[in-house]
């Protein structure tokens, strides 16, 4: 039955007393999303797709983008139909209850306060090409002190943006995402007219497609190694800031969809042209004799131990040892000027992705606190509705990830699990409510969802079997700590909802058994199943576990009382003017 929201009240104070402020457009909405999507992904996935998948990365792009975009379709019909903020983490509560709104709140918790960091640390990475900072890492990329110093300054200047309200955040993203994005729409197109005119040393070497050991040395288990561990998916990350941000849109029945949509098909329009040009721009110079020389990841594992790494003389040369891939492909082809750019780039899109991120940690933690899984403190909004202890905590967390990781790139993929998790509660989510309400208003209706919905859950479980089992085992720890801290506080039993939670411990278990036997599992020994087979396998579990909760999903009843219980009154504070 289709559900009419009342008229707002006189008295605009919702459950928790509190309500956050409408006032961003479509085009906040979209830059919301694409300032999130255009980070420092493009500055470091090119080189590192290329030196594990070859040319055939620009596949791994491809399917990479593709993968995104089918998530994004399910996200944009959850995302108008109930524009809450932090809607990603509450979806799977109205839907499945309890467990399972606490487990995917985590998941989403987790990856919006940790990109943050992951970001400024990028900043601080190119930033080191600068005399003045070259004292800020130590020669394993971990913080020094006086580094350790300029990252809190970082993260505390993005909470102090985020502490101003939507209104300062929406518009200082807006500013900088157009920066974000025409300096790489400006790469492409400056490297590709000097590499036509031959200016200087640039070119554009087509024959680059077949050099090294030619254009898929690493086959198709390359191709879709590349797309977790290369920085991909962590690229295309960002789109669902949108639904994020929706309990704060002036018309989020249209503008939701077209920006969660919209944000992703640029992106991959940029990143595809990106992984082009950095190929062809390429000297010869700058390629060995496989493309996977000098990966100091080595994670395709074709290297001798003793040549891999950037230290290493014999690899220096080779883009692969480039620690702003981008910005020294300039300087090789005589951009000097853009290579300067690039450089500023480096600091000013991490930072921009970083900002909309603590947004959207502080927005999360906010919705998790309606839903009685954080405490209630977090619900507490200041006087330009901003929810301060969010962005409080979301400042200490960022700084604790600051201690010395293994590395970056590790971090990346770790994270990149963590938000693929995150997503899949979304599919299972829609296929939920496609079943229990068929009849409810929805602004924007997926054409075949049926089909797409239960695909877009496959693809999660797909991605976080290409990341691997040494990623794998680091995400069910942070799993175990946030059981832990969220179950620790003493809950109402009728809230979990255990039957309706039922499949999601088995679903946790078994892709991470299933990873650990497959392909992409640690040692060879472990290897019991083939690429085909690991795909298979894992498709068919993902469709038992699908069908599983939707057949266990909370009756009609029930979703109807929790979504009036949270949707109503907020939309009922958040009514109000347009600004």
């Amino acid at each position: 039955m289709a559900t009419q929201t009342p008229a707002a009240p006189e008295n605009k104070q919702g459950k928790s007393g509190a309500s956050l402020a409408r006032e961003i457009g479509l085009i906040g909405l979209l830059w919301a999303s694409m300032g999130s999507i255009i980070g420092s992904g493009w500055l470091f996935g090119a080189q590192k797709g290329l030196y594990n998948a070859g040319p055939a990365v620009m596949i791994s792009w491809v399917i990479g983008g593709v993968c995104i975009l089918i998530l994004a379709l399910v996200h944009a019909e959850l995302g108008a139909m109930f524009p809450l903020s932090g809607g990603s983490a509450r979806f799977p509560h109205y839907a499945f209850g309890g467990i399972a709104g606490a487990g995917f709140g985590w998941f989403s918790w987790l990856q919006a306060v940790t990109v943050a960091p992951i970001e400024v640390s990028a900043a601080i990475l190119y930033a080191t090409h600068y005399k003045f900072a070259q004292g800020w890492l130590n020669p394993n990329e971990t913080l020094t002190h006086s580094g350790l110093i300029v990252a809190v300054i970082l993260m505390a200047l993005l909470a102090a943006v985020n502490y101003l309200g939507v209104k300062a955040l929406a518009n200082t993203n807006s500013a900088v995402t157009w920066w974000k994005v025409g300096v790489p729409l400006g790469t492409i197109l400056v490297v590709a007219v000097a590499g036509l005119l031959g200016a200087g040393n640039a070119g554009l070497h087509w024959s680059n497609f077949h050099a090294a050991d030619g254009f898929n040395p690493y086959g198709l288990k390359g191709i879709l190694l590349a797309i977790p561990v290369s920085g991909i998916i962590f690229a295309y990350l960002g789109f669902e800031q949108a639904d994020q941000l929706a309990g704060e849109s002036k018309n989020p029945k249209r503008d939701i969809p077209l920006a969660v949509i919209g944000s992703i098909i640029l992106g991959l329009i940029i990143y595809i042209l990106l992984q082009l040009m950095f190929l062809i721009a390429l000297p010869s110079s700058a390629i060995g004799k496989h493309w996977c020389d000098g990966n100091p990841d080595n994670v395709s594992g074709c290297l001798p131990a003793e040549i891999a790494g950037k230290a290493n003389p014999a690899i220096q040369h080779l883009f692969s040892a480039f620690s702003g891939p981008w910005a020294e492909i300039a300087a090789l082809i005589s951009l000097g000027w853009l290579a300067t750019i690039l450089y500023i780039d480096a600091i000013v899109s991490p930072l921009g992705t970083g900002l909309i991120y603590y947004a959207a940690g502080s927005r999360v933690s906010y919705g998790l606190a309606r839903n009685d899984y954080f405490h209630s403190v977090f619900g507490k909004l200041t006087a330009s509705k901003v929810p301060w202890v969010g962005v409080l905590v979301s400042f200490v967390a960022g700084c604790v990830c600051f201690l010395p990781f293994p590395s970056w790139q590790s971090l990346v993929g770790l994270i990149t699990s963590a938000s693929v998790l995150m997503y899949a509660g979304a599919p299972l989510s829609f296929g939920a409510f496609r079943k229990r309400l068929p009849d409810y208003e929805r602004p924007y209706r997926l054409p075949l969802g049926e089909f797409w919905s239960p695909l877009a859950f496959i693809v999660s479980s797909l991605i976080i079997l290409w990341s691997g089992w040494e990623t794998a085992w680091k995400l069910g720890i942070l799993i175990v700590i946030g059981i832990l801290l969220i179950f620790n506080r003493e809950m109402d039993p009728a809230h979990l909802n255990t039957r309706a939670a039922g499949w999601l411990p088995v679903y946790l278990i078994g892709i991470g058994v299933i990873t650990y036997f497959s392909t992409f599992g640690g040692s060879p020994a472990q290897h019991v199943m083939g690429l085909w087979t690991s795909i298979i396998v894992t498709a068919a579990f993902s469709l038992v576990i699908y069908y599983w909760a939707i057949a266990v999903a909370l009756p009609t009843e029930t979703i109807q009382r929790m979504i009036d219980e949270v949707v109503v009154p907020e939309e009922d504070d958040l009514a109000g003017p347009a600004h």
